[in-house]
């Protein structure tokens, strides 16, 4: 039905605008957990919702629809979807990895695949000859997030995914930054696309949330029987709510990332600013690959500030944005990788990887930008003339 339609009238006109039962403008939440059956020797679509639920179903079919995938499926957290998606391997599987790749996913693959012989190798994935290097006889698996968290690292997925295929191999692409509103991996010949739809597609810090999204339909299958035996499915309450939001993403994400890049102009310019990584700058060592492969370079970017002396005194100062682990809501969050997102690396992989202890991430909402920037402004003056008792002009 919604094929015809651009992405931001498909996300309100599709097949479950309306419950054909009632006519209800909402999919309705079905909480069984167990169906009646007619019939001794043939049950009906439904049986146990962890196999299959009314409301998880409507989800999963307009991610589907939106991610241009055959079938989707909806996890209880972006880590449950990135874990079950990890069990289409097997033992003695080799994994090739974006090497700034976010501290859940990080640990997943050094603490828990390693004890189940599958290997791994973080590489740098904008550098296609490091990947080609680190190819081995039995990689199985590449795994890109582009742009990475937190340093706004672009991948080329279309070569990833092509070198992939020569080799017999899967890709997987994280897509929570972007959403299917900037981003579309599958037709850039990616795999699995995957989602912490905590983030962006639900957009309002009050949903745990996961979603993976194939094209392949054997491969749908192979992903639905590890979900229905994992048993890690999204509740039926948090499918609505994610439904929800997802009405709102085009607009949300049109803010957001028009907001992000003044942020980010401004924020360049300050003299308490080292560096700020941002796709959208020109200058961005992968910015044509972003604009080759997405419609916009989205609405999160990092910064560093000049030691983590200051990096404190300007957290301690700025008010408006959520300071909090998470990202992709109405409201801005500032984090803090080396002891939110990227926790769980030690020290001295989050320093090869240039996370150092000054940086912070920022996920622009919907405020006004122009009020995010006089309250940085207020924040960075006062850094500026507790540590250099000076005012900045």
């Amino acid at each position: 039905m919604s094929s015809e339609y651009s992405f931001e009238t498909k996300l309100l006109h599709n097949k479950h605008k309306f419950d054909p039962e009632t006519g209800a403008v909402s999919v309705p939440i079905q909480h069984a957990s167990t169906f009646h059956q007619k019939d001794i020797d043939k049950f009906g679509k439904y049986d146990y919702s962890r196999s299959l639920n009314p409301t998880r179903e409507a989800l999963e079919e307009v991610v589907a629809d939106l991610e241009d995938g055959s079938r989707a499926f909806a996890f209880s957290s972006g880590m449950a979807a990135i874990s079950t998606a990890f069990l289409l391997l097997s033992q003695g599987d080799h994994v090739i990895i974006s090497e700034d790749v976010y501290g859940g996913t990080y640990r997943m693959v050094t603490t828990v695949l390693n004890r189940f012989g599958i290997e791994h190798t973080f590489v740098d994935m904008t550098n296609i000859d490091e990947v080609e290097k680190a190819i081995l006889p039995n990689t199985a698996l590449f795994y890109i997030e582009t742009p990475s968290n937190p340093l706004l690292k672009v991948t080329d997925i279309e070569a990833i995914s092509k070198l992939a295929k020569k080799h017999d191999a899967l890709t997987f692409v994280d897509n929570t930054f972007l959403t299917p509103a900037l981003q579309k991996p599958l037709n850039l010949g990616a795999d699995i696309v995957l989602h912490s739809a905590t983030k962006f597609l639900s957009g309002h810090s009050d949903v745990i949330a996961g979603v993976a999204v194939v094209k392949d339909e054997k491969l749908g299958e192979r992903l639905w029987s590890l979900q229905n035996s994992f048993g890690a499915v999204l509740g039926v309450q948090d499918c609505w709510l994610l439904l929800r939001g997802i009405k709102t993403l085009h607009v949300r994400m049109k803010h957001s990332c028009e907001a992000a890049r003044l942020v980010a102009e401004y924020l360049r310019n300050h003299p308490l600013i080292k560096n700020v990584y941002y796709p959208g700058f020109e200058d961005h060592p992968q910015f044509e690959i972003q604009t080759k492969q997405a419609k916009s370079p989205g609405a999160v970017f990092s910064f560093e500030l000049h030691n983590e002396e200051v990096m404190r005194t300007f957290v301690e100062h700025v008010k408006l944005p959520v300071f909090a682990v998470s990202l992709g809501a109405v409201e801005s969050i500032l984090s803090y990788p080396a002891k939110m997102s990227h926790a769980a690396m030690d020290p001295s992989a989050r320093q090869e990887r240039g996370i150092t202890n000054s940086l912070l991430r920022l996920s622009v909402g919907l405020e006004n930008p122009q009020d995010l920037i006089q309250d940085f402004e207020q924040a960075l003056q006062k850094t500026a003339e507790l540590h250099l008792g000076e005012t900045i002009k």
